[in-house]
């Protein structure tokens, strides 16, 4: 009976031994099977076996803000170029390259045609870029891109290293460093025109107040939202929140009550200056109690009435 149990012990010992050993077998497997995956995509990254792959990886890259990621797909020199911007710089490609204003998700589908369409989810909205048919010639290729609600565009890529490599932005070569530089002037220009158009939005909210109250608001304050029901002269609810603060669109707003030449009554002036000089904006702006638009190159400091006369046409 004690040989029996001690053979049956022995056996199991034995067979607690084997299921050990193939454990471990199993566990040296699955590393090196995870350890092989994790090399293959490092391996095949930015070695996509089509054009239309490698642009919709670098568009994800940039809708990821990924910006090593995102290099992949460049030429070698326009790599280099790439990673010698600023931090700031290469992020605010990144956004323009994507049209995200911020990291987002990319989706990736197909149209019934089987073209690509790639979506950027990010906070601020959505950007959906569309593919059209792809024109390859030898080590060349064209991608035309739509995007919904935008402007169309055609990529060109180069096969470059055993992968295809971005290479133009419509007609012209990906030029790193002056498309930040053009981009940068082209937002620039945008919120100078925001806040010539906030200026025109703010003067429309001063005078419904007198039209309501029959005078002036004595700060941009009382233009504020109100509680509901209780709307009054200290809270007209014609501006937000931020507008009756005086900021918008990285540009400080002040109003002022002034005596106009010929006139009875007081008349006003608004006055817009950049919050963050060279990156708000350039130009501060002036409208005069006549309603004439003055603006010029201050550096951060007000405009004034000797300031040249800018028609809403010139402001960009």
């Amino acid at each position: 009976m004690k040989a029996r149990r001690s053979s049956i012990s022995a056996l199991a010992v034995a067979i607690a031994a084997l299921l050990f050993a193939l454990l471990g077998v199993a566990i040296v497997v699955f590393l090196s099977a995870l350890l092989f995956s994790t090399a293959k995509g490092a391996q095949d990254e930015g070695h996509e076996s089509d054009p239309a792959s490698a642009l919709s990886a670098a568009l994800s890259a940039a809708c990821r803000a990924n910006e090593t990621q995102f290099a992949n797909y460049l030429t070698a020199d326009t790599a280099a170029a790439f990673r010698a911007l600023p931090s700031e710089q290469r992020t605010a490609f990144l956004k323009r390259f994507s049209l995200a204003d911020g990291p987002g998700k990319p989706l990736l589908s197909s149209d019934p045609q089987n073209h690509t369409v790639l979506r950027c989810v990010a906070s601020e909205g959505t950007a959906e870029f569309r593919f059209g048919d792809v024109r390859t010639r030898e080590n060349l290729a064209f991608i035309p891109v739509s995007v919904v609600d935008g402007p169309q565009s055609q990529f060109g890529l180069v096969r470059e290293n055993g992968g295809w490599r971005l290479l133009s932005l419509g007609l012209v070569l990906l030029d790193i460093p002056q498309l930040s530089k053009q981009w940068a002037e082209g937002d620039l220009a945008a919120r100078e025109d925001s806040a010539v158009a906030t200026l025109r939005h703010l003067a429309e909210a001063i005078r419904a107040y007198r039209d309501a109250y029959g005078k002036l608001p004595d700060s941009l304050a009382q233009l504020g939202p109100a509680p509901k029901g209780e709307i009054s002269p200290e809270q007209a609810s014609l501006l937000d929140k931020n507008l009756a603060a005086g900021s918008a669109g990285g540009y400080q707003f002040h109003y002022r009550i002034v005596s106009a030449a010929g006139q009875d009554d007081p008349a006003f002036e608004l006055v817009a200056t950049p919050g963050d000089y060279g990156k708000a904006g350039r130009r501060s702006f002036l409208l005069d109690a006549a309603g004439k638009l003055h603006g010029a190159d201050r550096h951060g400091a007000p405009a004034a009435a000797d300031d040249p006369v800018v028609s809403d046409d010139q402001s960009n």
